[in-house]
């Protein structure tokens, strides 16, 4: 019987992982390992402030072995339907998503027991707390744990399997890498309203461009092959993909949408829906939800889930305060008077790339 199992170790599971007392016996469950065959997850890798500044409130420093090349200062925002185009200055840290997530698994002490690579199958509530099932080198595993927390992701099987009423909008995010061919290494955020209503991406990073979007779940594959074709009309040199990459991405729209879970289960990170409904930025919300979890959990309360809840109450009012900016981003009428007016913008010399 462990105390607590983890399903996951992205940011949110690792940073939990890492932060519960000793005293506490842990499991932790997750698909990645430290050899190149296992779990990548589709992220174009940028480290946005808002999650900078939560790693600066644990004192952590990144390694270089985390960080890629370039480091880049401006974003160009294409929107295709309007043919507009600026630059907007932002300050985020270029790295590889997957060795950024190894890097947070080191740092969790040893007294944790990471089953990795393994893959969660089966939760089920039990006398005791919870039946947890996973696979791992061919064989199924079961264990019995007094509580569970899902971290993992917008395609969360404890969120699935025991809270299955609490929906929450999704979106198919495809990405493909190229060789980079640019002359200059650029990030790009595009916007076109007959493609998607959320928005696209593309990031340089150590000789690879990579491009991706968030798609709506009907044609997603087809919306994402018009997006390269419309690019590439535009100045993009994609070339032939060297790998092509797809997961599910949710973007909260209500309270309805979040799910902290209850009665000995917790969902942390973009499992519970803590996850940015303008730009899709989650390593801020995994970090500090998973912090929120720990405190609560090392403090032994008389009611878990409802302290959990009570301090992740600023978390979701945020997120709520950050779906009334997502108009100005989604909305063509009024992204254009955004745009046009000009407003935060830097003026680039010179942009050979694209037109």
């Amino acid at each position: 019987m462990y105390d607590v199992a983890i399903i996951g170790l992205g940011p949110a599971g690792a940073t939990l992982a890492r932060l519960l007392d000793k005293s506490f016996r842990v499991i932790a469950i997750d698909k990645k390992s430290d050899n190149g065959e296992s779990f990548h997850k589709p992220c174009g890798g940028l480290l946005a402030t808002d999650a900078q500044k939560a790693l600066s409130k644990f004192n952590l420093t990144l390694p270089k072995a985390v960080l890629v090349d370039p480091q880049i200062f401006a974003v160009r925002t294409l929107d295709t339907g309007q043919n507009l185009l600026r630059h907007y200055q932002r300050f985020y840290i270029n790295l590889d998503r997957r060795k950024f997530d190894l890097w947070l698994m080191s740092l969790i002490p040893g007294h944790v027991e990471i089953a990795a690579p393994a893959s969660c199958t089966e939760i089920s509530r039990a006398d005791e707390g919870f039946r947890v099932t996973y696979r791992r080198d061919g064989q199924n595993v079961t264990i019995s744990a007094r509580h569970v927390v899902g971290a993992d992701g917008a395609r969360s099987l404890v969120r699935r399997s025991l809270f299955p009423h609490k929906k929450i909008r999704q979106y198919a995010a495809i990405q493909q890498w190229f060789p980079e061919t640019h002359a200059t290494p650029f990030y790009s955020s595009v916007f076109d309203r007959e493609i998607t209503d959320c928005y696209c991406w593309s990031v340089s990073k150590d000789g690879y461009f990579i491009l991706g979007g968030a798609f709506p779940l009907r044609h997603g594959r087809a919306r994402f092959e018009l997006l390269k074709t419309r690019l590439i009309e535009r100045g993009f040199r994609l070339g032939e993909p060297l790998r092509t990459e797809g997961c599910l991405v949710s973007r909260p729209t209500s309270l309805r949408s979040f799910c902290a879970g209850y009665d000995g289960a917790f969902l942390v990170g973009e499992a519970a829906g803590f996850i940015s409904p303008s730009s899709l930025e989650g390593i801020s919300y995994a970090l500090s939800s998973a912090q929120a979890l720990a405190g609560v959990l090392n403090a032994r309360p008389r009611r878990p889930n409802w302290a959990y809840r009570v301090k992740t109450l600023p978390t979701r009012f945020k997120l709520l305060a950050k779906d009334l900016k997502a108009p100005f981003m989604y909305r063509p009428f009024l992204r254009k008077l955004v745009m046009k007016s000009g407003l935060s913008s830097v003026r680039v010399v010179g942009d050979p790339d694209i037109c």
